[in-house]
């Protein structure tokens, strides 16, 4: 792979000899064919330094959502996102003077990273304003790559009214993460990719956050092929673009799995476009969106982080619109908390009642563990941990309760366990029943005399 510190990309005379103070590329409204030129334009710049992710077809994903799907891999990038192709075209759009002066950048995540990696292969100094309440290990990746961190507020607006400030003081050039011409017509660049790669897509369904990706995304699909499908999707906490298409006020925020696009409003550069090109914006449960995530994972192999699960969210929670239809999806970041992952994957495995757990009223006398335990060989399931709670006030003096957590093959034989436990006459309860079956709060039946 160039790197460009060591030889700089040449931008193309084109697009280089443009008056003064217009933007280097953009993406006229209206005018596919121009797009089209600055979208390719944008391809060359790159090259080399940006890789072109596979598109391959996915055919767990398929048989689950009832249609043909195929993910473009984009977290395949140095810093795990497709931030990186706007980033990157932006740093290159500079002059001189602009690069030694120094970049600033706003950002809690894939942004950031992205404009701290190629600052660095750039030989740009570059400062990253980052919410206070960043995870850690976002800060320290940003920070490895040479960034300056400064943590600021406990949001987004709280930094970009520090970027003004510093703007003004040390005349830094702003890499905006999505409301840039330039920084759209990198983005785009991987939906010309995706469309060169398999050319026989009905949809697209795209992730919306301020509209950066899903507006250069879409300018590049419908100048390839005009009757292509632009789906959006947004959290159903941060509905800003399906609001704003309406009218309609847009009521924003709390936590999400989705915080990649947990933006309040789009661009004034995305919105137009979104508006143009984009047939319809979906909404998305936070539990869909944990679902798609725990699907990527176990079913496709990868891991997403809850914006670049959305796609697949929307495309399971809307099965009958695109049944039999052969739709794109983006697996465009993957930069996710593993604790966060870990959490997903367990509570995944308990909804598929792979994974359960149970809680178990018992005489606390010699003998009656191993029974539980011998009859949970007999059936086939696997005990993982369990706890002996003596000491809890709603449990007799004389008695126990166990919290046993088991491995089962599926629901059936989860329920199969359960069942034998109670025919054995022990008092069972799933914890965090998922399923609100009439099995989980069963009869209670006495639980025997331990055998000495």
């Amino acid at each position: 792979m160039e790197n460009p510190s060591a030889s700089r990309i040449v931008i193309d005379s084109a697009l280089s000899n443009r008056k003064q103070g217009e933007e280097p590329l953009s993406l006229p409204q209206g005018n596919p064919a121009a797009r089209l030129a600055a979208i390719k334009a944008a391809a060359e710049q790159l090259k080399g330094a940006i890789l072109r992710t596979p598109a391959l077809e996915a055919p767990k994903l398929s048989a689950l959502a009832g249609a043909r799907v195929f993910l473009k891999y984009e977290a395949m990038q140095a810093t795990g996102s497709f931030k990186e192709r706007g980033a990157l075209l932006k740093l290159l759009s500079l002059g001189e003077a602009a690069r030694q002066r120094g970049v600033i950048a706003i950002s809690a995540g894939n942004h950031a990273q992205a404009v701290a990696y190629h600052t660095a292969r750039l030989g740009v100094p570059a400062t990253v304003i980052m919410p206070e309440n960043t995870p850690f290990n976002k800060v320290a990746n940003t920070e490895a790559y040479g960034a300056k961190v400064i943590l600021s507020g406990e949001d987004i607006a709280a930094g970009e009214r520090l970027a003004a400030q510093l703007i003004a003081e040390h005349g830094y050039t702003l890499i905006h993460p999505y409301d840039d011409p330039v920084v759209i017509a990198g983005q785009a660049t991987a939906g010309l990719e995706f469309m060169e790669d398999c050319p026989g897509l009905d949809c697209l369904i795209v992730p919306i956050g301020g509209g950066g990706f899903i507006s250069g995304v879409a300018a590049a699909a419908k100048a390839l092929k005009p009757e292509i499908q632009i789906i959006g999707v947004e959290v159903e906490s941060y509905p800003s673009a399906h609001a704003a298409l309406r009218g309609q006020p847009a009521p924003c925020g709390g936590p999400t799995l989705a915080e990649g696009i947990a933006v309040k409003s789009c661009g004034v550069h995305t919105l137009p476009l979104i508006r143009e090109l984009a047939e319809d914006i979906l909404l998305v449960s936070e539990a869909s969106i944990e679902e798609a995530i725990f699907y990527l994972a176990t079913l496709q192999k990868t891991v997403a982080e809850g914006a670049s699960a959305a796609g697949l969210a929307a495309l399971l929670a809307y099965k009958p619109r695109f049944a039999g239809r052969r739709v794109g999806l983006f697996q465009c970041g993957a930069n996710i908390d593993p604790r966060v992952l870990a959490s997903i994957l367990m509570r995944g495995l308990e909804r598929e009642s792979k994974i359960v757990s149970l809680r178990i009223s018992i005489a606390d006398r010699p003998g009656t563990l191993g029974e539980i335990a011998s009859e949970l060989g007999r059936c086939g399931a696997n005990i993982l941990e369990v706890y002996h709670r003596r000491f809890y006030l709603d449990v007799p003096a004389k008695g126990a309760v166990v919290e046993i957590v088991v491995e089962t093959k599926d629901k059936a034989h989860a329920d199969l366990a359960v069942e034998r436990l109670r025919l054995h006459g022990f008092k069972v309860e799933r914890m965090n029943n998922l399923w609100g079956d009439a099995l989980a709060n069963g009869p209670i039946r006495p639980g025997p005399a331990a055998s000495p």
